[in-house]
């Protein structure tokens, strides 16, 4: 269909090198072909061209001044994407490689993971190019205040409510929302992802690794499988690689990796959860430490990695969550993947695999999860910490799990019989992706040209 190409076209013209945009933009429109050969009214409503442009882009300028008196400058980015359902919502990220495209396909990705929850959000995205890295906490806090300083005046409960993503967790959270309160005068559910002692839910810490755990789970029973006494690697070493460990614990599996910046660990025994947690989230230092307690575990540097993908793809195992960055999975990662074993794959992260890799991943028909459906978990429990918020109440952690874990299945089975519907049963990211689109372009016709 030449709307494909025409899109894409269009797109690099006016928002031009933003290469994670296009990619998002072209898996989505790619698998609306057979969507739009049934449906062409979605074709007469031009909403394919609505949909990847966003509704407002916001870019400023966050000055701020180090503990040394040095002032610094960096580019702080709100894309509020789509509110066809509901307020705009997505994550702040805080990271040197955010860019304007980066935000844009995080934006986009968000509308439709958003739309698989069945609440009523809108999809949007943020963050700043700043590096939370060997920074101390008052420095943190002043470029946080800096930040809110701007953003305050695009944002609010009812309209768009961020979240964390990386760089940006609990501490900045905190930073973020007391310069709201302060600039505002107003204590409101601007944020998720609160403190428990102001507003926050529990199990939002813990509900993107646990959201993309519970995914896999489904994805195994439908094809008569479980974890229990599965082998699984996961990438990343943040809030959603910890919790999917926590929670593969939990169920009897063996997670059996993780990794950062600096290099991958490889714990055959299984990854040491406590000490990870202190490395991590206490003494916020690199994974390079964790040979300290367990020196028969192996770290391997970046400096050692293959040179075409990643040293945590190339291990045997079972079960595979990518739960690090975009990309960070490769084709000849997926190789691998495959060739060690691996039959299922849930993403934490979002768009962790190259086009390449998904293609093989769908080629061999294994169990591949998408990360607009398996990370869900952590956007969906956010609008659940919303309507906290709204109702002034805090729930104990039983309900919000079970919510949570409700919430995944339906996901699962929404993108399953979509797939099913559309001819190709094993194939959920066209399930996802036509099952997302659906839901946003049929609310954007009844709303009008807007």
């Amino acid at each position: 269909m030449p709307y494909v190409h025409d899109t894409l076209a269009r797109l690099k013209h006016s928002s031009p090198a933003q290469a994670e945009f296009y990619q998002a933009a072209e898996e989505v429109l790619e698998c609306l072909r057979p969507l739009i050969e049934r449906f062409p009214h979605y074709h007469d409503h031009s909403i394919i061209e609505r949909i990847v442009e966003p509704e407002r882009q916001i870019l400023f300028r966050i000055s701020w001044v180090d503990d040394a008196g040095r002032i610094h400058v960096n580019k702080g980015y709100r894309v509020q994407f789509n509110s066809s359902l509901g307020p705009y919502k997505g994550g702040l990220r805080f990271h040197p490689s955010v860019t304007s495209g980066t935000i844009k396909f995080l934006g986009f990705e968000q509308i439709f993971k958003n739309a698989l929850t069945g609440l009523p959000i809108g999809g949007g995205k943020g963050g700043s190019d700043f590096d939370p890295k060997g920074k101390s906490d008052n420095e943190i806090m002043r470029f946080c205040q800096a930040f809110m300083t701007e953003l305050h005046r695009h944002i609010g409960p009812t309209c768009d409510v961020p979240a964390g993503d990386i760089g940006v967790g609990s501490r900045e959270i905190g930073y973020l929302f007391g310069q709201y309160k302060r600039l505002t005068g107003r204590y409101e559910g601007v944020l998720t992802g609160k403190g428990l002692n102001w507003g926050g839910s529990f199990g939002r810490k813990e509900a993107t690794g646990y959201g993309a755990v519970y995914f896999a789970q489904n994805m195994l029973a439908a094809r008569g499988d479980g974890l229990k006494g599965k082998t699984c690697l996961v990438s990343g070493a943040g809030n959603v690689a910890i919790y999917a460990i926590e929670k593969l614990y939990e169920l009897d599996a063996l997670p059996v990796t993780c990794s950062d910046s600096r290099g991958t660990v490889y714990d055959p025994k299984g990854i040491d959860l406590d000490l990870l947690k202190q490395l991590k989230e206490v003494r916020r230092t690199s994974l390079e430490d964790y040979l300290h307690d367990h020196p028969d575990a192996q770290y391997i540097s970046v400096r050692d990695y293959p040179q075409d993908g990643h040293a945590v793809w190339r291990i045997a195992a079972d079960v595979a969550f990518p739960c690090a960055t975009q990309n960070e999975l490769t084709e000849a990662d997926a190789r691998s993947l495959l060739s060690q074993g691996v039959y299922c794959i849930s993403e934490g992260a979002n768009m962790p695999s190259t086009k390449q890799a998904v293609d093989l991943f769908l080629e061999e028909k294994i169990a591949y999860g998408p990360g607009k459906a398996a990370n869900a978990g952590g956007v969906a429990t956010s609008q659940l910490e919303m309507a906290q918020n709204s109702g002034m109440e805090q729930w104990p952690i039983e309900k919000v799990d079970e919510k949570l874990q409700q919430i995944m299945a339906n996901i699962h089975q929404q993108c399953a019989t979509t797939a099913e519907e559309f001819g190709d049963p094993t194939n959920l990211v066209l399930g996802a992706n036509i099952a997302g689109f659906k839901k946003v372009a049929d609310a954007m016709i009844e709303q009008g040209v807007m």
